[in-house]
C-alpha cells in the first residue's frame, strides 16, 4: 500500500489554530473527571432508553462501547448491567450464523468472558463461528463473498480474532484473514483509499456509477468509521507476529491519513465523506468511531503524535458538542445504507451513543491534551 495522502505541515498549522480555537473555550471536554463523568451519563441514559432487539447489531456497537465505558470507570453498576444484558440473551448471538450482524453482541460476551471465565457465555459464539466457517450460507449464495458490506468489517473480525486468542487457535485468524481479504478487494478504493459501502456503489470502467450532487464517488462517513473502528478492536487482537499483522496496520494508517484530510472545521466528518457541503452538521457515530480509532492509534505508537494529536483534539471536542446534558448523543444519522440528511441534534441511535463511549476510552489515555 502506498499512501497518496500526506498531511502537510501547512495543514496540521491551520488545523492546529483551529484546535485552539476550540479548546481554549472547552479545555473541560479533556479532563479525566468530565470524560469519566460524560461517559457513565450517556451510558445511563441509553440504557434507560433501549431500543431494538439486545443482539441486533446496532446493539453490538452499543454494548462494545458500554465495555469500555467500564474499563474506563471501572463502575460496577456498568459491569452489573452488562452481566444482565447477557443473562437477558443467554449468551446468544442472533439467529443468522452466517451474518457478520448478528455476531456482533459477541464481542461483548468474550470481554466478559475473559473477566468471569464461565464457558457459557462465549459457547454459542463459537459454535456459530464454527457453522460459518463449515456451512457456506445466504450471504455467499446471494452476494459470492460472507462479508459483503463494509459495515461488517466492525461487526465480525473482532469476534474472530478474540475468539483466536481465548481459545489459542490460529485457525479463527486464518478465517478472518480469508473472509476480510474478500471484503477488500470488492470494496476497497486504492485511489480515494476509502471503502465503498457494498458492491453497489462501485463504479464500472466508465466511469459510471452512483455519485454525489458534486458528481463525486459516493463514500459513507460511517460505513468508513465502522471500518476504522473495527480495525482498531482487530489490532488489539492480533499477534504483532502474525503474518498480516503488518498489513492491517498499513490499512489503518492508510485510511487514517485520509479521513483526517476530510475532517471539517467543526471538528466532525459529514455522513457523505466526499461531498460534506451538501449535508447538514457533523454526523455523531461516524465522528466517534473516526475519533475512537485515530486516538488508539496514537496511544499504541501507530500513528505519528505530533501529527494526528490534532485531528483528535478537534474531532473530541466535537463530539462533545452532540451530547446533550441529559447524556443522549445526537445528530446521529438513522439506519440506512448511505448517506442521509433527514437527522438531526434529536435524531439518536444506539451505535450513535456507542461510538462515543469507544471514543471516550481511548481520548482519556492520550497525554499533552489541554487539561486542567
Amino acid at each position: 500500500m502506498t499512501t497518496s495522502y500526506r498531511i502537510t505541515t501547512s495543514v496540521i498549522l491551520g488545523l492546529s489554530i483551529v484546535v485552539a480555537s476550540f479548546t481554549a473555550a472547552d479545555t473541560n471536554v479533556f479532563t479525566t473527571e468530565y470524560i469519566k463523568s460524560t461517559m457513565l451519563k450517556v451510558v445511563d441514559w441509553q440504557l434507560k432508553n433501549p431500543k431494538h432487539k439486545t443482539t441486533d447489531w446496532t446493539n453490538g456497537a452499543f454494548y462494545a462501547g458500554v465495555f469500555a465505558a467500564y474499563e474506563t470507570t471501572k463502575s460496577p453498576i456498568v459491569l452489573d448491567s452488562l452481566m444482565a444484558m447477557g443473562q437477558r440473551t443467554n449468551w446468544q448471538p442472533g439467529d443468522r450464523y452466517d451474518h457478520a450482524d448478528d455476531i456482533t453482541i459477541c464481542q461483548t460476551y468474550i470481554n466478559l468472558y475473559r473477566i468471569k471465565k464461565d464457558r457459557r457465555m462465549i459457547q454459542a459464539t463459537i459454535d456459530t463461528v464454527q457453522k460459518m466457517s463449515r456451512v457456506p450460507g445466504r450471504e455467499v449464495k446471494n452476494h459470492g463473498i460472507t462479508w459483503w458490506w463494509c459495515d461488517a468489517l466492525f461487526m465480525a473480525p473482532p469476534v474472530l480474532a478474540k475468539l483466536g486468542n481465548e481459545l489459542k487457535d490460529p485457525s479463527y485468524f486464518t478465517l478472518n484473514d480469508s473472509l476480510f481479504q474478500q471484503t477488500y478487494k470488492l470494496l476497497y478504493n486504492k485511489e480515494e483509499h476509502l471503502f465503498a459501502r457494498d458492491a453497489s456503489y462501485l463504479w464500472n470502467a466508465a466511469g459510471e456509477g452512483k455519485k454525489e450532487s458534486n458528481g463525486k464517488k459516493l463514500f459513507w462517513s460511517r460505513g468508513n468509521g465502522w471500518v476504522m473502528g473495527g480495525l482498531a478492536l482487530l489490532l488489539q487482537e492480533m499477534p504483532k507476529n502474525h503474518r498480516s499483522y503488518n498489513w492491517y496496520v498499513e490499512l489503518y494508517r492508510e485510511m487514517s491519513a485520509r479521513l483526517v484530510v476530510l475532517q471539517q472545521t467543526d471538528g466532525l466528518w459529514r455522513s457523505s465523506l466526499l461531498d460534506p457541503d451538501a449535508y447538514p452538521g457533523g454526523e455523531a457515530s461516524g465522528s466517534g468511531f473516526d475519533c475512537y480509532a485515530l486516538a488508539w492509534g496514537i496511544n499504541q505508537g501507530i500513528l505519528d503524535k505530533k501529527t494526528y494529536l490534532p485531528f483528535v483534539e478537534k474531532a473530541w471536542t466535537g463530539l462533545n458538542t452532540l451530547v446533550s446534558p441529559e447524556g443522549r448523543v445526537g445528530w446521529v444519522q438513522p439506519i440506512g445504507a448511505d448517506p442521509r440528511r433527514n437527522f438531526s441534534a434529536d435524531s439518536w441511535e444506539v451505535y450513535g451513543s456507542g461510538a462515543y463511549l469507544l471514543a471516550g476510552s481511548e481520548v482519556i489515555k492520550l497525554k499533552d491534551l489541554v487539561k486542567k
